[in-house]
């Protein structure tokens, strides 16, 4: 059961950050947790048992956290450099308070907020994602933010809207990398409006217990866990719904290699490596990698009669 903690709760009374260092330990301290008021997550990552209102849970195949340490120094963010290790050497430049989103398009009431006065009033999810990267490695992340449900039901979607357009903030100021042409800027992605509307699609504000660190996407990032890592774009100040599907920045620039919709699937390999295994960052062996990425129970049915070869 997740129990949902008011907005306005201190980061300082999240749960701490020792208390994820393993399953075993974080599992243990469940019951104390609950009664302090605080939020409970299952430990995603694994196909089994529906946790309540639809939320995934259950066990996971020897999903222990990724170090913080790790999550925080070995990403992809081009924005700030192609090395996995430039965004957190140059992410420094990034502001990301202020911040405002404009959430508009096919809505019956367009609003551009505050980042905060947005997420006042929602309540936040903390949650264990099973994060996986287009490299076919990934990592256990402790994700803190709200549900992208909750946001797009602010703005009340027309029957039109089809699709969710996500865009990053384009400031080369701030984001270096912007200034090259390894990608046409700004960053865009995108989902189906009932992908969106999946409550294990989160809109993430911090990790760890803690702010999410710029190089992660600060201030708000997208995470949707059956997906291809590219899918969370990140440093968002758009959301706009529509009736195409839009385009996106990787499958724009190689659309042989990445697809729209990103699904995990094994079964397709990228042109230039397999997508049958893994590799957890920490981990010297490679493991199988699992359909949606873990979570086919509870996203599957989305793509119900869809040939995910096709689109991939």
């Amino acid at each position: 059961m997740l129990i949902r903690r008011p907005a306005d709760i201190p980061s300082s009374e999240i749960t701490p950050e020792s208390a994820y260092l393993n399953r075993r330990q974080f599992m243990g301290a469940a019951g104390s947790l609950a009664l302090a008021g605080l939020a409970v997550p299952a430990v995603l990552g694994a196909s089994r048992g529906p946790a309540e209102h639809g939320d995934a849970v259950g066990q996971a195949q020897d999903d222990k956290l990724t170090p913080e340490e790790d999550a925080t120094s070995y990403n992809n963010f081009y924005e700030f450099g192609t090395g996995k290790d430039d965004p957190k050497r140059n992410a420094g430049s990034l502001r990301p308070r202020p911040w405002s989103v404009q959430v508009d398009g096919l809505v019956k009431s367009p609003k551009r907020w505050d980042l905060d006065e947005l997420l006042r009033g929602l309540a936040k999810e903390d949650k264990i994602y099973r994060h996986r990267c287009v490299e076919a490695w990934s990592m256990v992340i402790p994700w803190q933010g709200v549900k992208l449900r909750d946001v797009l039901a602010r703005v009340e979607p027309l029957p039109s809207a089809k699709f969710v357009e996500f865009t990053t903030l384009l400031d080369p100021q701030q984001m270096p990398g912007q200034r090259t042409g390894v990608l046409r800027w700004p960053y865009k992605e995108a989902l189906r409006l009932d992908e969106a509307m999946h409550p294990l699609s989160l809109l993430a504000t911090g990790m760890y217990g803690k702010t999410i660190p710029n190089q992660n996407g600060a201030p708000l990032r997208l995470v949707v866990p059956w997906k291809y890592g590219f899918k969370g774009i990140k440093s968002i100040v758009r959301i706009r719904l529509t009736d195409r599907q839009p385009n996106t920045t990787w499958n724009d620039a190689i659309p042989s290699e990445y697809g729209f919709y990103a699904n995990v699937n094994p079964t397709v390999d990228h042109p230039r490596w397999t997508q049958a295994k893994e590799r957890r960052i920490g981990e010297f062996l490679r493991r199988n990698t699992l359909m949606f990425n873990g979570y086919a129970e509870q996203v599957a049915s989305l793509y119900a009669g869809m040939d995910l070869r096709r689109y991939y």
